[in-house]
């Protein structure tokens, strides 16, 4: 399984329902869909999990389940996307088999390149630009990051952190393989047609 050049991944927020946002967005035509809940039982996430994922078969789109190796793997979706503080990849990967993906978040060359020593197949290359969709302890890397990290690891990278429909294109440009976004849909009137906007401003 492959990451499509050009991708728009939606991330699930903390306040929307997830499996409405999630229909949006693949109205809208999101390529992925991230399911991102920290706090909420396991029984509701499995719930989603299977809601969405039946979203994405349905429009030809990836499903990712944040964090939970345990959900993904119960609910077989298309990977899951782990932190540089979550399960380790390698034991990820033992568990998942080598058909699900496995993507995670790094910020410099040095996590990039050891996610790529472990297995990952993707990164999700952030924060590129300053946000507010959750609290940020280091400076944002820019754009001008997503070129060393590509190189260092050899995989696709997704990038996250503050990307609009007015520098999606930027991101891209710069060798992104795709965007991943949160408020930029989640906290728009319409998200259909914020999706929409995003996917032709990343695929121009």
């Amino acid at each position: 399984m492959n990451i499509p050049r050009r991708l728009l991944c939606v991330i699930t927020d903390q306040h929307t329902n997830p499996v409405e946002l999630a229909r949006m967005a693949l109205e809208g035509g999101a390529g992925m869909v991230q399911l991102r809940r920290k706090s909420t039982s396991g029984r509701d996430l499995f719930e989603w999990t299977l809601r969405i994922q039946a979203l994405c078969r349905e429009h030809g789109a990836l499903f990712i389940v944040n964090d939970r190796v345990d959900i993904a793997l119960a609910s077989h979706a298309d990977g899951v996307h782990l932190g540089q503080q979550d399960m380790p990849v390698t034991s990820a990967r033992k568990l998942l088999g080598t058909e699900t993906l496995i993507g995670v978040s790094v910020s410099n060359t040095a996590e990039a390149a050891k996610a790529a020593k472990d297995g990952a197949d993707y990164l999700g290359a952030g924060h590129i630009f300053p946000t507010g969709s959750k609290e940020k302890p280091m400076p944002p890397i820019g754009t001008a990051a997503i070129r060393p990290i590509i190189e260092a690891s050899k995989l696709p990278v997704i990038a996250i952190g503050g990307i609009e429909v007015c520098n999606a294109a930027e991101v891209i440009a710069a060798g992104a393989s795709g965007v991943a976004v949160i408020s930029a849909v989640s906290g728009s009137e319409d998200p259909v047609v914020a999706t929409r906007e995003l996917v032709k401003h990343i695929r121009q």
